[in-house]
């Protein structure tokens, strides 16, 4: 019974030695201070912050239920719920130097992003996704040495990209979509894998010096921005590169080169202002399975090399002639995606390839500079 005794009062002892140090609590006590205390609910992490008992010494039976992690006595993870927490996030976070993990995505957190964030030296994975920051990207962020994932999407972002940003070598996962950043693409870093800046105000053209670092860049969503100019064909071949969203933007021209070990799966290059004539090439790179060209201003026959493709998104462009018999053959695999709104003859309406009707003929006409359809048709 003795032993039992001290055994337990050995724990006891333990347990209550673990106190959290002083400047990590300071720093907690400011977050949940610099949040309106009407958006905090009792069901919330935030609401059991209380710090009459301390945050990292367990059991966490009524109090720090949820919201941080700790490795003996320091924070090492601010993980909020998103339950619309209102309020700054204020510099002093800077002093819980050994979080290795902030998400505070889908909040209401709004204001600067304060430089001091950027000097956690430790700082692996920050996610702010769906808040409300505003101002400039910081130039300070590429102090992150030794970010993995960085997820700023969905807030007011402005200013453009850090020059640096290929400083940033241990990122792998980029997302500042749906902000209003602008300029060109910087210089991306080499061990990028995905990289998303959708819905922004991007411009200026592709520059091979922007991605000629990334050769394990396996993603890349630019779509819905102010791009220019033609889509080079080296941008094709970017090594490792699967899956390429460049639609909703303002290119006129492509060029497509003989895949070399490809590993491309899904292109969208829709809403553009592409034109001139479909190239053979493209249907050429080997694991190719989904191709989207809608809503460009792309004439002349359709190849039937593109039958190969199991997903073909051709429509609202101006193809001529008679579409490929192939991809309405019962004898091939079903293609999905559509043939519509061009000036082809003859695309069954059986087919849902053809669901949507062909431009009338005195459009058609009018693009091809008029008696010049029938000539091509």
């Amino acid at each position: 019974m003795y032993t039992t005794i001290i055994i337990l009062l050995i724990l006891s002892t333990t347990t209550t030695a673990i106190a959290t140090i002083s400047s990590d609590i300071t720093a907690l006590k400011a977050i949940k201070s610099s949040i309106n205390p009407a958006t905090i609910p009792s069901y919330t992490c935030l609401h059991s912050w209380d710090f009459t008992s301390d945050p990292c010494s367990p059991p966490h039976v009524t109090h720090f239920l949820c919201g941080l992690s700790c490795s003996g006595k320091r924070v090492t993870q601010l993980t909020l719920d998103p339950a619309g927490y209102s309020g700054t996030l204020p510099p002093i976070i800077s002093q819980l130097t050994q979080l290795i993990t902030i998400d505070l995505s889908d909040n209401r957190f709004h204001g600067q992003i304060p430089n001091s964030l950027f000097s956690l030296p430790n700082l692996q994975t920050l996610i702010l996704a769906g808040n409300s920051f505003s101002g400039v990207i910081p130039p300070a962020i590429t102090n992150l040495r030794k970010i993995q994932t960085l997820d700023i999407s969905h807030n007011a972002l402005s200013g453009s990209l850090p020059k640096t940003l290929a400083s940033l070598t241990e990122l792998t996962r980029l997302d500042l979509s749906f902000n209003q950043v602008t300029g060109p693409i910087p210089v991306l870093p080499k061990n990028l894998i995905q990289v998303a800046l959708k819905a922004n105000s991007l411009s200026g053209d592709l520059q091979k010096q922007s991605f000629t670092e990334s050769s394990q860049l396996e993603v890349i969503e630019v779509s819905q921005n102010s791009l220019t100019g033609t889509i080079p064909g080296w941008f094709f071949l970017t090594p490792s590169l699967q899956q390429i969203n460049l639609s909703n933007n303002s290119f006129t021209r492509f060029q497509i080169l003989k895949p070399v070990n490809s590993s491309l799966v899904a292109v969208n290059l829709g809403f553009n202002k592409l034109s001139g004539y479909l190239p053979a090439t493209f249907s050429a790179y080997p694991m190719l399975a989904s191709f989207t060209l809608s809503y460009n201003n792309l004439k002349g026959r359709i190849p039937w090399e593109y039958t190969k493709l199991p997903r073909l998104f051709l429509d609202g462009n101006l193809f001529i002639g008679l579409p490929p018999k192939d991809f309405f053959s019962r004898k091939t695999f079903i293609i999905s995606g559509s043939l519509g709104d061009n000036c082809l003859k003859s695309c069954p309406a059986w087919s849902k390839l053809c669901f949507k009707s062909q431009k009338p003929c005195s459009v058609c006409q009018k693009a091809y500079r008029s008696g010049k359809l029938e000539s091509k048709s």
